[in-house]
């Protein structure tokens, strides 16, 4: 019989990587905590509806990447290939916008059929901010500070801010028309990509990796071009509110981001830590995405940061720098006591004085291999912890455990087998 694996492209978090994700995790929720953002949580699976509405047909999600199947009942249902829609459905369903501007955010699973590599699998997870009801160009500033941050806070460096205005739907239409006419006048010199990008999404052409279009690109008029005034000046206080934050930015007329709902300001934040900039948050504006799901005009704005890329940005960091905060979210969490015990009456006190010390905040590893007491030092060792207690037998007989230092100073001790407070006050003076 063969042995049974995960599908390509869904990858499994083993208990060290789920360590890792949860202090990430943490460190997230505080923010978003001390920022008044709360969380929602929304189905994986929707109707497949939502994401052709919301993200546009004519992207590559929608058009070639989304898990999309018939249930029982002969819909049409898709696992969730990103967040916003479902949280805008999701405050649209349950009456949130009534109840004035909602900062919610979200974290989980998203799925798209692509070809994976690297930070990038068929499963992937995502945190993501969505402020539903803020219009002004200082709630787009809040929302890239609270990112930039998030991920300074997380220990990462070489951090770039590249920001570009969308304009509204108008200027783009305008926009739009200028560079299908530059484009189709140099149709053959173009990748096959984009000469099919031409005719149903000609703006994603600018954020091609195609190293020939791109340099053809240099020279093509840029949207900044086309913006109306009242855009430019929207623009120009997004610039003055990140100055005054001291948040460095670069500005990118080639940034698009990938779904249709964006509108003006656009962002993506980078880091060199994989030594080329890989991009680890990406958001923008969405003025008319709540509208056209259903709900009141709203405007909109929020970001999402994938876990995967994050995760390796984040060990590179670690390995550069093992002391900084990187490194400290990455790194194991060893138990304060590791148990080595031996004999039918040592293993039942074991087990008890475990759930002991437990329950006063102590972090205890319990051997229960039953193997000679030097196999079982040998895990102690491994394990990291600071003190190994020794209950044998003799020890039982005593009524006293034998406490060795392992990774901390001191010398070994006795304490009283029926005083786990003692046992608690010597673990936690002991340097």
């Amino acid at each position: 019989m063969s042995q049974l694996k995960s599908l390509r492209g869904m990858v499994d978090l083993l208990p060290y990587q789920t360590r890792c994700w949860q202090a990430v995790e943490a460190v997230a929720r505080a923010h978003f905590l001390r920022s008044g953002v709360e969380e929602i949580r929304t189905p994986l699976l929707e109707g497949t509806d939502l994401f052709a509405r919301g993200i546009g047909e004519a992207t590559d999600v929608v058009g070639k990447e989304m898990y999309s199947f018939l249930d029982r009942g002969d819909r049409s249902c898709t696992l969730r290939p990103e967040g916003t829609a479902s949280v805008v459905r999701s405050a649209v369903q349950h009456g949130l916008l009534s109840q004035g501007p909602q900062k919610l955010w979200y974290g989980g699973p998203m799925f798209r059929y692509e070809r994976p590599q690297a930070g990038r699998q068929r499963q992937f997870h995502q945190i993501g901010v969505e402020f539903l009801g803020v219009g002004s160009p200082r709630s787009d500033v809040e929302v890239i500070a609270l990112a930039w941050d998030l991920l300074r806070d997380l220990g990462l460096s070489g951090l770039e801010l590249q920001i570009n205005s969308l304009g509204t739907l108008k200027d783009r239409q305008n926009y739009r028309q200028q560079l299908v006419s530059w484009l189709e006048a140099r149709f053959d010199q173009l990748d096959a990509d984009s000469q099919q990008r031409l005719t149903t999404n000609p703006l994603r052409i600018l954020d091609s990796k195609n190293t020939t279009t791109q340099a053809l690109l240099a020279d093509a008029p840029t949207l900044q071009d086309a913006l109306s005034e009242e855009s430019s000046l929207r623009f120009a206080s997004v610039h003055r509110f990140l100055n005054q934050l001291e948040i460095p930015f670069q500005l990118n007329p080639r940034l698009v981001r990938g779904l249709d709902y964006y509108c003006h300001t656009a962002f993506e934040i980078t880091s060199d830590q994989l030594g080329a900039q890989a991009t680890v948050c990406g958001g923008g504006r969405y003025d008319g995405l709540v509208q056209q799901l259903g709900g009141p005009p709203t405007p909109a704005v929020g970001w999402a940061l994938g876990m995967e890329r994050l995760m390796l940005v984040l060990e590179a960091a670690a390995s550069e720098d093992i002391d900084g905060d990187a490194a400290k979210l990455t790194s194991k969490k060893s138990p304060d006591l590791y148990i080595v015990n031996s004999g039918q009456h040592a293993e039942a006190l074991s087990l008890g004085l475990a759930r002991q010390l437990r329950a006063s905040g102590v972090c205890v590893e319990l051997d229960g291999s039953r193997a000679a007491f030097g196999k079982q030092f040998k895990r102690a060792d491994r394990s990291g912890a600071a003190w190994a207690a020794v209950i044998g037998e003799e020890e039982v007989k005593a009524g006293e455990l034998l406490l060795k230092p392992l990774l901390v100073k001191g010398e070994e001790r006795r304490v009283a087998l029926d005083d786990p407070a003692q046992l608690v006050a010597v673990l936690q003076t002991a340097t």
